[in-house]
């Protein structure tokens, strides 16, 4: 399994994407070659030069872009076959629509129309016939692993109610292990408590146990050193419950963390160089982004004018990097004096949001003009939201750990935003924090880089807002 800055990436999905690039590859290279031997429209020197290659390698990509963008590599999809032909039948149009805008733009680095009519039946039949092998002999599947919890802490339940709502983790929790060995029998959540902890070596030895996870409500005088050292040198991998959830999840889980486990932990660094990187990317794309996208945050700001007047922009005071406070700029999306009566969560459906508002609100072109803020170093491309001082107040109060996502620079998108809805409660504020604290945690170029990216997929299919 590849890991790239706390994110795993299954050796499914990694073996799903060798054989799409390959199918693509060789479904340009058959029609390129059928090409050749019926039109001559090219020589055997002009087949194999460094610019056919570079044009081949430039539609692989942009087919594998297609393929991410309609949730291809989202395992619990290629699994269901009708979706799948569906989804593939979608990145098929979204592909040829990106090489037509291509080829227009940039004729040169066109293949010929010849070789494009060719190429995309071939395409569709390896890309399907390749997903049908694969799943066929089971190589999509993870291995079943057999998890034992030792212990019963809040950690450990948690971690296993995660694990029964996900049958994608292919995870088999074989049961609990019980600090003192009298509640043999009960049930926590299903399976229940099947044996002692002075009993683990020879329950994970029976049960054939792949992960020994603790889950200690009391360390002290309850840890089985002896049997853990030796199922662990057996090859038996014996991981702590918050680490187990983090691996699985992306999240930091907040139930019964214990400091030293953050204080020991890999990660949270912020080298000079990394964040220097940071800052010159949100610059860089920042600029870019409003260049690009003044024409339509003029037409935004008339919409907002003809339906509702002025003010279009909307300025609201926000908490920043080490619990500054400035001013965040969005687009006004909702009616005049809509917090007349104080501050309040974003709701579903709220009435409060306009119809020019509702728009922009799902395609987020209501936060365009926070590119101003990151200018300003006031904000960052990718962050955890920033918070008003109001809700920051009392979720500090009620939260441990959430003061520390002030530790960064907020951001436009983020880890967060990409997991999980908006936050419209207390208890949806706690779910974020453990989304945010695990970027804070594994804070990298790369990382920043992958949100950006699923970030457009949230805005294209208009997911999570409010």
């Amino acid at each position: 399994m590849l890991k790239i800055s706390g994110i795993k990436i299954s050796r499914a999905t990694l073996l799903l994407l060798a054989t799409d690039s390959l199918s693509v590859a060789l479904g340009l290279t058959v029609a390129r070659a059928a090409s050749l031997l019926m039109y001559g429209d090219a020589s055997p020197q002009q087949f194999y030069s460094a610019q056919t290659l570079l044009r081949l390698g430039l539609v692989v990509f942009i087919w594998d872009v297609a393929l991410y963008y309609n949730e291809l590599y989202d395992l619990r999809i290629s699994k269901r076959r009708s979706v799948m032909f569906n989804q593939l039948l979608q990145a098929l149009g979204v592909a040829c629509l990106a090489l037509a805008v291509l080829y227009y733009a940039a004729p040169r680095l066109s293949l010929g129309r010849d070789v494009t009519a060719l190429a995309v039946p071939v395409i569709l039949i390896l890309l399907l016939g390749c997903r049908l092998v694969l799943d066929h002999l089971g190589l999509l599947r993870h291995y079943l692993d057999r998890v034992l919890i030792v212990g019963t802490g809040e950690a450990g339940i948690c971690l296993v109610r995660e694990i029964l709502s996900r049958p994608d983790f292919n995870l088999k929790v074989v049961g609990f292990l019980d600090e003192s060995g009298e509640n043999v029998g009960k049930s926590l959540v299903n399976p229940g408590i099947i044996g002692a902890i002075s009993e683990v070596q020879d329950i994970a030895v029976r049960q054939r146990i792949n992960r020994v996870v603790l889950s200690l409500a009391e360390r002290r005088g309850c840890m089985p050193l002896p049997q853990l050292l030796r199922l662990k040198f057996a090859g038996i991998r014996v991981e702590e419950a918050h680490s187990f959830y983090e691996e699985l999840t992306g999240r930091i889980l907040l139930e019964r963390l214990s400091p030293s486990w953050l204080i020991l932990s890999d990660g949270f660094r912020k080298s000079p160089l990394l964040m220097a990187l940071k800052r010159a990317s949100d610059v860089v794309i920042s600029l870019s982004a409003l260049l690009i996208a003044l024409p339509v945050m003029g037409l935004v700001a008339l919409a907002i004018w003809m339906e509702s007047g002025r003010p279009v922009l909307f300025r609201q005071r926000r908490v920043g990097l080490w619990s500054r406070q400035f001013d965040i700029l969005k687009f006004r999306s909702m009616v005049h004096d809509a917090e007349a009566n104080g501050p309040c969560w974003a709701v579903e459906d709220d009435s409060r949001v306009t119809r020019v508002g509702r728009f922009i609100r799902r395609y987020r072109l209501d936060e365009l003009p926070q590119f101003f803020n990151v200018l300003r170093g006031e904000m960052s491309l990718v962050g955890p939201r920033p918070e008003r001082p109001h809700f920051c107040e009392l979720l500090e109060k009620e939260i441990p750990l959430f003061s520390e996502r002030h530790s960064v620079r907020p951001g436009i998108t983020g880890w967060a935003q990409i997991k999980y809805q908006y936050g419209s409660s207390a208890k949806e504020a706690k779910e974020k924090l453990q989304l945010d604290l695990f970027y804070i945690k594994h804070l990298s170029v790369l990382l920043d880089a992958a949100i950006i990216l699923e970030t457009f997929k949230v805005v294209v299919l208009g997911r999570g807002a409010k």
